[in-house]
């Protein structure tokens, strides 16, 4: 369950304990409401969770002599900030 729609949930199950003000027999629309924003809020907090987890497709790491390696998968470095030389002139 993505962000977008765990806040639609969260919305939708507010308008619902808040705003209708219709009592049935047998449903509960307040509660309905209250369960549905429990629902998308944890939604919304695991959506967080996992996307600062995953970190996107390249990570910098800082060396001991200040340098940062952008690696892609696994440890091996693709390009090291020291060893580009500028070349303008």
């Amino acid at each position: 369950m993505g962000i977008a729609f765990s806040l639609l949930i969260a919305a939708a199950g507010a308008i619902m304990r808040f705003a209708v003000t219709v009592h049935g027999h047998g449903f509960n629309v307040h509660t309905t409401g209250l369960i549905l924003m429990i629902v998308g809020a944890v939604g919304v907090l695991l959506s967080i969770m996992f996307w600062a987890s995953w970190g996107g497709f390249g990570r910098r790491a800082a060396g001991g002599d200040g340098s940062v390696a952008v690696t892609v998968s696994g440890d091996r470095p693709v390009a090291r900030e020291r060893d580009v030389e500028d070349t303008r002139r």
